[in-house]
């Protein structure tokens, strides 16, 4: 595997599956037509979708993984559905390797704003990264991106997340491999409008039964913290003004 942007190498297995668990920092930026800045804690796993990890005895409340929760057919297995996925585009990873960034199931909840997927071919080769977006009303979209050598990508917004901003404009992401250190950032450029800035820093540990128990009781229940964070953040922006704008009828790209 290449270097990641930060000069470090791309992920080494931290445990006998290869899972990993990155406590993080999560900040918005908004400055415009209402100036709103928040960060808060939460924490996420990277995981292989080779080897899910499976929790001992009642840990496995603290870390579940569905395919229901992601992209694809629930039916079928995290794995089989990107690779689905990726045939669409003609990419074939020719037994490689996928790793995906998100959020576990906790006491049955779970909520990812957004999941990445790095892919990388036979050889450790990174061919692409899927960016798949979850908005609060149930929908999904994933972005296929082709990074460049520090992580860099732009794709135009075709999907409804918040119900401020428009369906329009270009994101420019930075999603470099993660390393011991993980720096992801997404930022929403629209026609005479300042910029959103969404980012995501953390440090990485190895994703033992010890240190599950102990991010979870740091942490608890992140997902539903998450979920309802957006929900107060939003709720407070409609109070200070900020204009709503209608939702669509939503197309859900990547579900069937």
């Amino acid at each position: 595997m290449r270097a990641n942007a930060s000069g470090d190498r791309a992920l080494i297995p931290a445990t006998e599956n290869g899972a990993a668990l990155y406590t993080c920092r999560l900040r918005h930026v908004r400055t415009e037509p209402i100036r709103n800045d928040f960060t808060y804690r939460t924490y996420l796993w990277l995981i292989d979708l080779d080897q899910p990890p499976r929790m001992p005895g009642p840990l496995r409340f603290l870390a579940g993984f569905r395919a229901s929760d992601h992209l694809g057919d629930p039916a079928l297995s995290l794995r089989r559905n990107v690779d689905q996925y990726l045939a669409q585009h003609e990419i074939d990873l020719t037994d490689g390797r996928v790793l995906m960034l998100a959020g576990a199931r906790v006491f049955g909840h779970v909520f990812n704003p957004l999941s990445v997927y790095w892919c990388y071919d036979r050889d450790g080769e990174l061919r692409c990264v899927i960016a798949e977006v979850h908005n609060t009303y149930g929908g999904l979209h994933c972005y296929l991106l082709t990074p460049d050598e520090l992580g860099r990508a732009s794709t135009d917004k075709q999907f409804y997340v918040s119900p401020f901003i428009p369906i329009e404009g270009t994101y420019r992401m930075l999603l470099p491999e993660p390393g011991d250190r993980l720096a992801l950032s997404i930022r929403l450029d629209q026609p005479g409008r300042a910029p959103f800035v969404a980012s995501l820093r953390g440090a990485r540990r190895p994703a033992t039964p010890r240190n599950v128990l102990r991010t979870a009781l740091r942490l608890p229940l992140a997902p539903q913290l998450v979920s309802a964070r957006i929900r107060v953040q939003g709720i407070k922006l409609f109070l200070r003004g900020l204009k709503v704008i209608p939702r669509p009828t939503e197309t859900v790209s990547g579900r069937r």
